[in-house]
């Protein structure tokens, strides 16, 4: 079996222990004396406590303790400031926490914090976003390390002198990630030694981050990550439910859990930061983009700075001698906005593709013909050639695959009874990134091989593709690799998050084994009983400077039928087509530009949050209220690729595909939309009062 693995439909190897219930979650380790332990948040938007009455809450029957600003235990200062918890009694924002109460049960904590009672001096509050409010301000950085600000040429001018125009404003609202496993840590002390089972997305950056706040060295902690019910970007750092179970653990001297309420994720740990987009584009009469202007404002909360990178993407997407993008940031008093699978890239793209829609409708131009006729030779924004670009290839195949050709480009031009039929496209696009990271591989003496690196699978089918790699470069079947990941004792790896893990963890894994195998044709006798080690490690050299410009494209079409009488929009078909390197696991891949595609289509339709002006506090708080999409709500979805061979990435070829099945997609449904009933909505979620709203202003 020589390179027959990678690439091949191999079936998860997590499936069976996930659908049996065998899987134990961070909150499933039933250690002896297991205490739970339930936050009780801040019912003030902005303000400092003056009192915590605990005397209810202690008399509830199974209440150990609770913990509050005046008892717990003193941390040394995070970097991150969302997790100095229970340090102060100042209350930056609605749902921050504010006590903590330990018990011999989770009702009995959930009892005892409906007890605590907490007295506040309140403060003026300000939670509304505008892109006139007086407090923005352009910061120095935007999340990436993106430069704020880029400017080339003269866009002012070019787009007065342009032929045809588009000035329009666009409104992605605050979303939330709501991973089917809530947040959640189990932590217990073995005297000096702490160790922790917690939902993350890297528990290398768990461990360094709890050996600064408790005062410890790394090799005092252990945190493990075997099974993560996803994440979606929000366990991509420690959140509060790890810092708040170790703070419990250490105080009460047994393990804690830590189970954060769905309700309570929201305010708890991050959301995408709703953003409002202005885009200015100009083009001749052919099509061909002279000027294009990408303004975003967006809020941060006053705990710490994070600016959704969103007009990052229109320095990447077309041909176009002269533009600017801008990014401002508003201050206000709200939780702290955080990393949604594909920050930045997910909202600006959505705005950029509606305007480059609207820019087609002007010109009277096939939107995927004005897309092609801007397509660059080298990245726009930095000049540096693409280590491969095949969007081009992307809109043709879908194109071909969606039966675009028979598309009449008329609005309301296709009636089904009260239903009025579209068709949109969109293009997507995401970084390459390959971190650093370490692995090492064992022959042991039965034959079989063991495989370990401390990455994390947070749904996507890590742990299989990963023997994929190794049975490959090992020469034997996958059968025959056992691999190990989750825990911050193996050999060291970067997190799970910007489509970055299989690019980084597979180069060492593939690298070691490699050198394994060739070390095994020279070793001259058996395996020793200990077996026989291997290990790779890629710093300097997949965080090393490229000359290239690596990114992942695609192409989403869809079509979508409108109810004039109800303002329901259905999704019909979803169809994407991708250009992301190397698919290393047909079957994993396709699941994940699916589940993509799918989150994008919720964004479009129904997923939506909104800040009450006068409680400062999310009022879209549960599943309940915040709709995600089911089966149900697209029939018919479609996932391929085009074959793209790219030498620039890493030994394996394969670029990053958890989060540019998403980027894209809303704005492909919107389009449709608009071609559906003529008429244009520039904000999300596309709910039929918005729609009902819109079709009746347009037939006055």
């Amino acid at each position: 079996m020589t390179a027959a693995a990678v690439g091949a439909p191999v079936e998860r190897r997590d499936g069976p222990e996930k659908v049996t219930g065998t899987a134990r979650y961070a909150a499933e380790f039933p250690l002896p004396g297991r205490l739970f332990a339930r936050p009780v948040p801040a019912t003030v938007a902005r303000g400092r406590v003056t009192g915590v009455d605990v005397s209810e809450a202690s008399g509830v029957p199974g209440v150990v303790c609770v913990l509050t600003h005046e008892n717990a235990p003193r941390l040394a200062d995070p970097d991150d400031a969302t997790l100095a918890l229970l340090q102060g009694p100042e209350v930056p924002h609605r749902g921050w926490f504010v006590a903590l109460v330990v018990a011999d049960g989770p009702e009995a904590a959930r009892a005892g914090a409906a007890a605590v009672r907490v007295s506040y001096a309140e403060e003026p509050h300000d939670v509304t976003l505008s892109a006139t409010h007086p407090a923005a301000y352009v910061p120095e950085e935007a999340n990436g390390g993106y430069p704020a600000v880029r400017e080339h040429g003269d866009p002012e001018g070019a787009w007065a002198d342009a032929a045809v125009r588009v000035d329009a404003g666009y409104r992605v609202p605050p979303l939330h990630n709501h991973p089917m496993e809530p947040h959640a840590s189990t932590a217990h002390w073995d005297g000096e030694h702490l160790t922790v089972h917690t939902s993350s997305q890297g528990t290398t950056v768990v461990r360094a981050v709890l050996a600064g706040m408790f005062g410890l060295e790394e090799e005092q902690i252990s945190v493990a990550a075997e099974y993560v019910g996803g994440g979606f970007g929000s366990k991509g750092t420690p959140r509060p439910d790890v810092v708040l179970a170790v703070m419990a653990a250490r105080h009460t001297g047994r393990p804690v859990t830590v189970a954060l309420p769905r309700r309570l994720l929201p305010a708890a740990v991050g959301h995408r930061a709703p953003t409002l987009h202005r885009i200015r584009l100009g083009a001749d009469a052919d099509g061909r983009l002279a000027s294009l202007v990408h303004e975003v404002t967006t809020h941060t909360s006053r705990v710490k700075e994070f600016v959704e990178q969103a007009a990052v993407p229109a320095r990447v997407m077309y041909a176009v001698p002269h533009s600017r993008t801008v990014h401002r940031v508003v201050p206000l008093d709200v939780p702290t906005p955080s990393w949604m699978r594909a920050p930045g890239e997910c909202p600006g793209m959505y705005a950029l593709e509606s305007a480059v829609d609207e820019l087609a409708v002007e010109l009277g131009l096939d939107p995927v013909e004005l897309r092609i006729r801007n397509e660059p030779r080298a990245e726009p924004d930095t000049g540096r050639p693409f280590s491969s670009r095949h969007l081009v290839e992307c809109l043709r195949e879908g194109a071909r695959r969606f039966g675009w050709e028979g598309r009449d480009p008329r609005p309301r031009s296709r009636r089904e009874g009260a239903l009025l039929i579209g068709t949109g496209v969109a293009a997507a696009t995401y970084p390459v990134l390959v971190l650093p990271s370490t692995a090492a591989a064992r022959a042991l003496p039965d034959g079989s091989f063991l495989v370990e690196t401390n990455a994390t699978d947070i749904g996507t089918g890590a742990r299989t593709v990963l023997a994929q790699i190794a049975a490959d470069a090992l020469d034997v079947p996958p059968e025959r690799v056992r691999v190990r990941v989750g825990s911050s004792d193996l050999p060291a790896a970067s997190l799970a998050g910007g489509s970055s893990g299989t690019a980084s963890w597979g180069w060492p894994v593939h690298e070691a084994c490699a050198r394994l195998a060739e070390r095994l044709t020279e070793f001259p006798g058996p395996v020793p009983e200990q077996g026989l080690v291997v290990h790779a490690d890629t710093a300097g050299r997949a965080d090393a400077d490229t000359p290239y410009a690596r990114h992942a494209f695609g192409a989403h079409f869809a079509e979508v039928a409108v109810d004039t009488v109800t303002g329901e929009v259905r999704v019909r078909r979803l169809l994407g087509v991708f250009a992301a390197g190397r698919i290393l696991n047909a079957r994993t891949a396709r699941s994940q530009f699916v589940g993509g595609m799918t989150m994008g289509l919720g964004m479009a339709l129904s997923e939506g949050s909104t800040l009450d002006a006068a409680f400062g506090d999310f009022t879209e708080s549960d599943l309940a209220s915040y709709h995600v999409p089911v089966h149900a709500d697209v029939p018919d979805i479609e996932a391929h690729w085009v074959e793209e061979d790219d030498p620039h990435l890493n030994p394996l070829g394969g670029k990053g595909i958890g989060e540019i099945g998403i980027v894209g997609s809303p704005a492909a449904v919107g389009n449709a939309v608009h071609h559906a009933t003529g008429v244009r909505l520039r904000e999300l979620p596309l709910t039929p009062d918005r729609v009902l709203a819109a079709l009746s202003a347009s037939a006055r």
